[in-house]
This record gives C-alpha cells, sequence and structure tokens, in this order.
C-alpha cells in the first residue's frame, strides 16, 4: 500500500466494494435507513468494521473538509494523571486554529472503540489517544483514519502512526535496581488489575524481571478496581501485612494507593522506612503534603501532553516532526525508601 493510499479516508465506494452492495445501499445502512435485509445489513456492517470505515457526519458539501478538532481520547479523568496531560495539550494547541474535545474510555477496550467511533465520525484533524493496546476495530479506524494519530504514556510497543512517553517495562526495573540496593529483600507489589491496566503491567514486568536476576521473588501482591485510592491503598497495605508479616518493602502501581498504604503504616507505628519500605508511582504533586515523602517516579505527564500535541499541530501544517519520543522518567526517593 503507497502511502497516498495508507492515509487517503474510506469512501462509501470502498464499503461497497468490500460488501458487494452498492453505495446507495451502503448509505442507507449506515445510516440505519429504508428497508434493508438483516443478511445485507451483516455483510454491511462487517465490512465497514474490518475496513475501519466511519461514516462522515458533516454535511455533504463540507464532506472532504476537516473540523478544527483535536480527540483526546483518555481513560479516566478523576485519575489525577491525566488532567497534567490536558494541560500539557492545551497549552500547545490554544496557539493554534486546533481544539482538544476530550473522550474518557474508563480503561475500557469496548469504550474506547464506541468513544473513538463517534469522535473519528466528525473527521477531526488528529487523534491522541492513551495506551498502545486496542481493540482490532480502534485500530483498523485509526489505521483508515488519514490523520496524525499519536499514542501516548507508554512507548514499549509499536505505535500506529506516532508515540510519546516512557518505557514503563525500564520505570520498573529501575525502582526494582533501587529497592533491591537498598537492602530489601521481601517486597510486595499492590496494584490495580492488571489486565486491564497495561501501563501497570509493564511497569510489574520489568520490576520482577530486575528482581529475579538477583534471586528475589514478589512475596505477596494484592490488586484492587474502583473505589477511593486512598481507602484501596489502606486496606490492601493491612490484607497483605495480615498475610505476609515480614514484608519489608512495598511496592504500589500508583500514588494515590501509596498514600493510603503509608497512611495506615504510620497510624500503627510502623517505622517507614526502616522496617518497612515504601515506593509509588506518578510523582503526584498533591500527595507532598503527606507526613512523609512518598518515594516515586515522575512519568513526564505534562511533557508527554505537549509533546503529543507539537506532533498534532506540525503534522496538520504538513511539517514533519519526530514522531517517536521516549522521555525518562526520573526517582525520587522521598522519605520512604532508605538509602543505600
Amino acid at each position: 500500500m503507497s502511502v497516498t493510499q495508507k492515509n487517503r479516508s474510506l469512501t462509501l465506494r470502498d464499503v461497497s466494494e468490500a460488501s458487494g452492495v452498492s453505495e446507495m445501499t451502503v448509505s442507507r445502512v449506515l445510516r440505519n435507513r429504508g428497508d434493508v435485509s438483516a443478511t445485507t445489513r451483516d455483510k454491511v456492517l462487517t465490512a465497514a468494521k474490518e475496513l475501519g470505515y466511519v461514516p462522515n457526519k458533516i454535511a455533504g458539501a463540507l464532506a472532504s473538509q476537516r473540523v478544527n478538532l483535536v480527540a483526546v481520547i483518555i481513560p479516566s479523568l478523576s485519575n489525577m494523571v491525566f488532567p497534567e496531560v490536558l494541560s500539557g495539550i492545551s497549552q500547545v494547541l490554544e496557539d493554534t486554529e486546533l481544539q482538544p474535545v476530550v473522550g474518557v474510555t474508563d480503561y475500557l477496550p469496548e469504550k474506547e472503540e464506541k468513544v473513538l467511533y463517534e469522535m473519528l465520525s466528525w473527521r477531526p484533524s488528529g487523534v491522541i489517544i492513551a495506551g498502545l493496546e486496542h481493540t482490532e476495530a480502534s485500530r483498523a479506524m485509526l489505521h483508515a483514519s488519514g490523520i496524525p494519530v499519536v499514542e501516548i504514556m507508554d512507548t514499549d510497543g509499536e505505535p500506529i502512526d506516532a508515540m510519546v512517553g516512557i518505557s514503563h517495562r525500564r520505570a520498573g526495573r529501575e525502582m526494582a535496581a533501587e529497592i533491591l540496593k537498598a537492602g530489601y529483600k521481601k517486597i510486595a507489589f499492590l496494584g490495580t488489575k492488571m489486565p486491564l491496566d497495561h501501563r501497570a503491567r509493564k511497569r510489574f514486568e520489568g520490576f520482577t524481571e530486575v528482581l529475579a536476576k538477583s534471586g528475589v521473588e514478589v512475596v505477596d501482591r494484592e490488586f484492587y478496581s474502583g473505589g477511593s485510592a486512598l481507602a484501596k491503598g489502606r486496606e490492601m497495605t493491612e490484607a497483605v501485612l495480615e498475610r505476609s508479616p515480614d514484608v519489608d518493602f512495598i511496592y504500589y502501581s500508583n500514588d494515590m494507593i501509596g498514600a493510603g498504604g503509608l497512611l495506615y503504616l504510620l497510624e500503627k507505628g510502623i517505622d517507614v522506612p526502616g522496617q518497612i519500605g515504601l515506593a509509588g508511582f506518578n510523582g503526584v504533586e498533591l500527595l507532598q503534603g503527606l507526613p512523609r515523602q512518598l518515594a516515586t517516579m515522575d512519568a513526564c505527564r505534562r511533557e508527554i501532553g505537549t509533546k503529543a500535541a507539537e506532533i498534532i499541530a506540525a503534522r496538520v501544517n504538513d511539517v514533519e516532526k519526530d514522531g517517536q519520543i521516549t522521555l525518562a522518567p526520573t526517582i525520587s526517593f522521598g522519605d520512604t525508601l532508605r538509602d543505600a
């Protein structure tokens, strides 16, 4: 497939040819109009999904144009990570004619597919989407969109077009190395349910890889989904210590549950980091007011948003810009990871 073909938006004719149905019938099916048999409808919808075709909601006279919107698709607005990413995106785009429009997926692949379908139907000028893992239908839509696509937060994988983020496997490896260097051996991991949180899973993979090379295994683990992260952090920390009272370090998949764990340990009079060390991930500024500063790693959130928006703005103006950017997060030792 040539570059021109790859970047060309799909048309009704493409769906017509793929399904063996006339363009008029394809149009009726996609607009849910007219009397069309169930068999024909299924053929058209299957072909459209496999191609990644998204109907154009812009009026016919404007069908060849794009609107000055950038679709920004993220898993959550309640997670403190993503508002900072959005701030970086907005800062860059406010100096252009482009306007970000946000869709939220709640970490659900099927919901991401639906949000993406709706946003692409308005023919935006670009897409910024969190993560590298998507359903086959979502990948098909992104490939067929004919617009710049930037996948953000993660660079452990192959992008559809461009990507900006950090290597989460490297982040896990680096944290494990510092924990081992400090002399901790009985290590537990507490985090989100990793089948849905791919970035947490990759950090865990990098983390356990380094531990294994030193003959150390994670002695206990606990996972959660939904609810208050602070409360869950307290609950999971209590549960792990009841099962494994000899744990001397707990690595949390994010700072919020780490903060909950820290508050629980301090309440119980446990020496942190002497008896039990702690570390989180994300470098959330809000938690700087805790009684102890949690060891963590900055995820470069605002910079990720800035770089992604710069790629979109440049590509919209036919300016080439590096499309694969891996940023380097730094560890903050805080007060919960003792010196080596």
